[in-house]
């Protein structure tokens, strides 16, 4: 730190001018409707390799029933506050409520993990977390290899700031674009490093 003020000099405490003239919203260009921000959000969550499925408010818990089954999916794990009828068609699935207690080594072992976000971002490709309802702590979507993350359109926003403006800075804040993945040694393209090596989000049509 000493070498940190020294660098500084006199210049250390004064305030400095940010620009701020990047564009907070979406342009026309961009997305000229509420339908083209959903459209856009879809678009780009697939440009990272993600799997995005468009489905009605009743086609819900069929579909993340679908989902599971056809990864074949025998036990998942759920914060414990996920509303239950997005289970309600699923069958042959054990879903673990997870209240913080949950081990790592059986996070480790699951097939899965299902959640809401707090926001997601059409630019970006990204889904927020926060730790809120239907999101359980940052371990159940760091640990498992798959994510199932559901989306409802109306949590979809145009651009980061737009995004930074709902959520509450001092919340455990988590940005998904895509499924985790780095580079080796070798400049490979390693996948669920840092988190689940399949994302797939379902956006919900209310």
């Amino acid at each position: 730190m000493r070498s940190v003020r020294a660098a500084l000099g006199e210049a250390r405490g004064t305030e400095v001018n940010v620009p701020r003239d990047y564009h907070h919203r979406l342009t026309g260009e961009e997305a000229g409707s509420r339908a083209d921000v959903v459209a856009l959000f879809s678009e780009r969550v697939a440009d990272h390799r993600a799997t995005v499925r468009h489905v009605g408010a009743d086609e819900l818990a069929t579909t993340v029933a679908a989902a599971l089954w056809a990864r074949e999916a025998k036990r998942i794990v759920v914060p414990d506050d996920l509303p239950y009828g997005w289970l309600a068609q699923l069958e042959g699935v054990q879903a673990l409520a997870d209240a913080g207690t949950v081990d790592v080594a059986v996070l480790d072992a699951v097939d899965g993990v299902v959640t809401g976000c707090a926001a997601a971002v059409a630019r970006t490709g990204t889904v927020v977390l926060d730790g809120g309802r239907a999101q359980g702590r940052r371990a159940l979507t760091l640990v498992p290899d798959y994510h199932l993350c559901v989306v409802h359109a109306d949590q979809i926003v145009g651009t980061v700031p737009e995004a930074v403006a709902r959520l509450d800075p001092y919340r455990p804040l988590t940005w998904i674009s895509g499924p985790a993945a780095t580079l080796d040694l070798g400049l490979r393209r390693v996948p669920g490093v840092h988190g689940p090596r399949e994302l797939e989000v379902l956006v919900v049509e209310d």
